[in-house]
């Protein structure tokens, strides 16, 4: 039994029991240590999708959570989840994550989690996020992304698709390929740096090699790897 086991249910994860296992393996390294520092705060869920980690941060305890998502389908999507007191928490709003990030700060509102979950190598602008973040006031940000295989500080760019809803969205008017940059573990350092950020990456390592198959792109031996990494405000 894992927590997303409930998205058997949802279209369209009834028949992907892959992408549920992946989720559960995901929820349980990256969430559940968690807890403390979610338990009574106040979480923004940046990309949240159709809703499934803002959702999973109110079951963990968190006070409101506000997700930000580009894709209206997708947030309408999250009609379909539990109706309990978790989903009653959440408020999913459809809106650039730029965009909604300067929103918020013009309106001086503050948050403690700030999750980063899938996002960061979706798009170009990755210090301007993590500024407009770092202006949120938040005790904890939560960066799970590919990373670029560099030793140094470098983003690698690419093109993808926006036409999928796991990439980025449209950047321009009628944007079918949208510029992305995959950054090092070195260049989420040196800008976590400059915003006064002390880092901790978590060790994947920790999950047996038997349970590995379903996020298998954490443990990728290539160009890129997935990791998580924890950002807090420098003690």
């Amino acid at each position: 039994m894992g927590f997303f086991d409930f998205l058997s249910s949802i279209a369209p994860y009834e028949d992907d029991a892959k992408t549920i296992t992946r989720m559960n393996l995901r929820h349980e390294m990256i969430l559940e240590p968690l807890k403390p520092e979610i338990t009574g705060r106040r979480v923004l869920d940046l990309a949240a999708h159709d809703g499934r980690w803002a959702y999973a941060f109110a079951a963990a305890g968190a006070r409101e959570v506000i997700g930000i998502e580009g894709r209206a389908e997708l947030v309408e999507r999250f009609r379909d989840f539990p109706d309990d007191a978790a989903r009653g928490r959440v408020t999913m709003v459809q809106d650039d994550i730029f965009d909604g990030l300067e929103k918020l700060v013009a309106r001086g509102e503050s948050f403690d989690v700030i999750g980063i979950l899938g996002i960061f190598y979706h798009i170009m602008d990755h210090f301007r996020l993590l500024r407009l973040a770092a202006a949120l006031r938040p005790k904890l940000m939560i960066v799970d992304s590919e990373f670029a295989a560099r030793p140094g500080a470098v983003i690698l760019m690419s093109r993808e698709r926006t036409d999928k809803d796991l990439n980025a969205i449209p950047q321009i008017a009628g944007q079918t390929r949208a510029v992305v940059g995959i950054p090092s573990p070195k260049a989420l350092e040196s800008m976590a740096d400059a915003l006064d950020l002390s880092f901790d990456w978590l060790d994947w390592e920790e999950i047996p090699e038997e349970y590995r198959s379903p996020i298998a792109d954490y443990y990728r031996v290539g160009e890129k790897r997935r990791g998580t990494c924890l950002l807090r405000e420098r003690a």
